[in-house]
């Protein structure tokens, strides 16, 4: 009997309210190797997908602000212990899509589960670094205390598959946001794959949802939805984002943009937090 088996080629799924379907449309695309070689099969998204996208990350965005940062923490935690027990599969991909030698893509893949739990640290700081008590002349306290935008989009870098993602997705979502991301569309499968790991993560569904297509085609839905409170253009070509901006002012929302310039890494949660002036009067 021969030991020889027809190779089991998977179809990466998108990820909307927790749920791994294909795309609407039927669509789907091949992804390469950085060497050109055939890796994977992935949903091509749709405008629909977007949309169902959005929709699922509005409806958990008060639940998720509603946890407390502790249990954010605890969420965003259990992630990067899944992300941990796959690294061997993880290394590889970041290996074949970004061209990396093995011991390159080790360290890239310690650095991001890293960056995952940094961030999971940081849920039940953010009110005291970026919150304050006020001065005030009169008999009342005044606090400011941020407060997420809400539903965030994410345009992911092109090149880094999968920190630019995690760096990109999980700060807003550390700050009580929900985010809806589109994959790089030529390095698509890290995304995917730690979208695979929220549902045992214990990721309330459509706190983070991934989409995966072609860019310029599910980006000017994502940056025009009105339901969309801010958007991440990190990882737009610089000769695209004066268009995308246009789009999204269109229903006036935060747009942000990483450049190659900046090292403060707070800028990321930063980004989409506002501040709550809250008032309050002093007991006799």
């Amino acid at each position: 009997m021969s030991e020889e088996r027809l190779d089991v080629r998977k179809t990466y799924k998108l990820l909307i309210n927790g749920a791994f379907p294909r795309s609407e449309s039927g669509r789907s695309y091949k992804v390469e190797t950085a060497t050109g070689e055939f890796l994977a099969n992935v949903a091509q998204g749709s405008r629909k997908d977007v949309r169902d996208a959005v929709v699922a990350a509005r409806g958990v965005q008060q639940k998720w602000w509603g946890a407390t940062p502790y249990n954010r923490g605890q969420v965003i935690y259990r992630l990067a212990e899944m992300a941990e027990s796959r690294r061997a599969e993880l290394r590889e991909h970041v290996m074949l899509c970004e061209g990396l030698e093995l011991e390159v893509a080790d360290r890239l893949v310690s650095r991001t589960i890293d960056t995952m739990i940094w961030y999971a640290g940081w849920t039940d700081k953010i009110t005291q670094v970026l919150g304050g008590a006020n001065p005030v002349a009169g008999p009342f306290f005044n606090f400011s205390l941020p407060v997420p935008s809400g539903v965030i989009g994410i345009v992911s870098s092109q090149d880094s598959s999968f920190e630019g993602f995690v760096d990109a997705a999980l700060a807003p979502i550390a700050a009580g946001n929900t985010v809806v991301a589109l994959a790089s569309e030529r390095r698509p499968t890290p995304a995917v794959l730690l979208g695979e790991m929220t549902a045992t993560s214990d990721f309330p569904p459509g706190v983070l949802n991934v989409i995966t297509g072609v860019t310029s085609e599910l980006a000017p839905v994502l940056c025009a939805h009105e339901d969309v409170d801010g958007v991440d253009l990190t990882g737009v070509a610089p000769e695209d984002v004066d268009e995308l901006n246009v789009v999204a002012a269109g229903s006036i929302k935060r747009v942000f943009r990483l450049r190659d310039v900046d090292d403060d890494a707070l800028r990321r949660i930063r980004a989409f937090v506002e501040t709550s002036t809250v008032w309050h009067t002093i007991g006799q």
